[in-house]
């Protein structure tokens, strides 16, 4: 297969030579109007020359403060190949090496298993074949701020059950590149933060790029996120005068400009010999190589004619009509982004969103993708857009209709009876379900934005936060009796994000609400 890759390229070029900057200014306005996003930037390589970098909209819906190809942007998890790429500087350094056992570094780091605990390597880290459920854990991360620590994810990993066997199977998670910094840090002699300035930022000439804590003040342009309301984009999540450092930095924590994104692209396109001294060929190649099969959609299948997906060290690697693309993306409340490679080419894009966009994501992607590899056969904005709306299985069941959320009716905490008082989860910590006025809230210990009023919806305990920015409200089973009470939740939608990852939670009543 790899030899296969490696000869179709060749002939695609020659159909397909890369899109014009007018071809990609239609693209984007296309998807901008389709959408109507807040904010984009959007930059575009052909054969290792930046022919397109623009930055359209707004930093926040009606400030007047355009976005420019220098306004920083949450990256999101195109954050996973900065952390992979600072592993790999050290491991090109002999600090440590892809297969040492990820305890030879953490000594306190476990799984729920361990065997796993004792077999797992720095490299397992980075592949998504841990075993972990998708998301497991990600409620430690997000909603953010909350109160917890790097050592508070490496001590709640042993409590997280697996959902299926090691090195198995692929779910994405984002706990174990968290580790994967701490491995770093260990190894490095500093900080993950400080090593990501060190070992990547400073060579590479990242000025840009924030991670840990800065001041908004210090940064001329910082785009903020936004959700759709009423038909409007609001901002939300804005950040204040400090931004502080975030526990999930290695996993997703990293903001950068549009320029330096594409200085980053154009380092794995095209590098310099300043660039091969920073990251040699061997430590190249390991990180662009096949770790972990994906499955392969039948969306994929049919845009894209995909028959090859697979994982390497925070870099998705597909077939995509007949040529090798090395890419990712990041999801990040309100931030979406994308890295699109084609090394054969020594051509690709970045793209980076601060509204509601995921469809529109998937839509330009995919277009400014067929711009390169069959502009011939591409759908256009409105093809992809409309194809991606429709129902993907009419044949199927349809999809229960979610609960109606305005009919909950609050309850009282003498209805509430023996389920008040405060509730332990072994890796997400304490909630308190106690009475305040007017009603019975859910609150948490350490994530101090999950916070809501529970009610009865459809015979069942619910709960709505009281913050939108949490995001999907949950439902409340309370089960046993006298010491064996327990309480389990669930989405309330069930196809919801999977960081909202309640389904994992398993709390036991440790007592009450004084």
């Amino acid at each position: 297969l790899w030899l296969l890759l490696a000869l179709v390229p060749a002939q695609a070029r020659d159909a397909a030579p890369g899109p014009s900057p007018g071809a990609i200014e239609a693209v984007v306005q296309a998807t901008i109007e389709r959408y109507a996003l807040p904010g984009i930037a959007v930059g575009v390589i052909v054969d290792g020359n930046i022919v397109y970098a623009k930055g359209h909209g707004e930093t926040v819906a009606g400030s007047g403060d355009p976005v420019t190809p220098r306004t920083l942007f949450k990256i999101a998890s195109n954050s996973k190949a900065m952390t992979g790429a600072v592993l790999a500087r050290l491991v090109q350094q002999g600090k440590l090496r892809w297969d040492d056992p990820v305890v030879k570094h953490l000594p306190q780091f476990a799984m729920h298993d361990p065997w796993v605990t004792a077999h797992m390597t720095v490299s397992d880290l980075l592949v998504h074949n841990s075993g972990l459920p998708e998301g497991g854990g990600d409620l430690m991360l997000w909603p953010e701020p909350n109160l917890f620590g790097r050592d508070d994810i490496i001590r709640g990993l042993r409590h997280i059950k697996p959902a299926y066997g090691f090195r198995a199977g692929y779910a994405y998670d984002n706990l174990l590149y968290v580790v994967a910094g701490e491995v770093a840090a260990a190894a490095g002699g500093a900080s993950y933060e400080e090593l990501v300035r060190r070992e990547l930022f400073e060579p590479l000439g990242l000025d840009g790029c924030r991670v840990g804590e800065f001041r908004s003040a210090g940064v001329a342009s910082l785009a903020q996120p936004h959700a759709r309301s009423d038909g409007r984009n609001v901002a939300v999540r804005r950040d204040g005068e400090i931004v502080p450092a975030i526990a999930s930095a290695a996993a997703g924590g990293i903001r950068c400009t549009l320029d330096d994104m594409l200085a980053w692209a154009g380092n794995w396109l095209q590098p310099t010999d300043a660039q091969l001294q920073w990251l040699g060929p061997a430590q190249r190649a390991e990180m662009v190589a096949a770790r972990t099969p994906m499955p392969i959609s039948a969306q994929r299948r049919r845009w894209d004619n995909t028959h090859y997906y697979a994982y390497g060290y925070g870099f998705r690697l597909a077939d995509v009509d007949g040529e090798w693309t090395v890419s990712h993306t990041g999801t990040l409340g309100g931030m979406y982004s994308m890295m699109m490679l084609l090394p054969d080419r020594k051509s690709g894009f970045v793209f980076m969103i601060n509204g509601q966009g995921g469809a529109a994501r998937t839509v330009l992607g995919t277009v400014l993708l067929k711009l390169f590899t069959a502009p011939e056969r591409s759908l256009g904005v409105a093809g992809y857009a409309d194809d991606l709306a429709r129902p993907t299985a009419p044949t199927a069941a349809p999809r229960a209709a979610l609960a109606d959320i305005a009919r909950r009716v609050p309850v009282a905490p003498g209805e509430m009876g023996q389920w008040l008082g405060t509730w332990r989860d072994p890796w997400f910590g304490d909630v308190r379900i106690c009475a305040v006025p007017g009603g019975v809230e859910w609150r948490s210990l350490k994530s101090p934005r999950m916070h809501g009023r529970v009610s009865r919806l459809e015979g069942r305990h619910f709960v709505h936060w009281d913050d939108p920015a949490v995001d999907i409200d949950a439902w409340l089973d309370f089960s046993g009796s006298g010491t064996s009470r327990a309480l389990h939740m669930a989405k309330h939608d069930p196809d919801g994000d999977f960081s909202s990852d309640y389904e994992d939670l398993s709390f036991r009543r440790v007592g009450g609400c004084d």
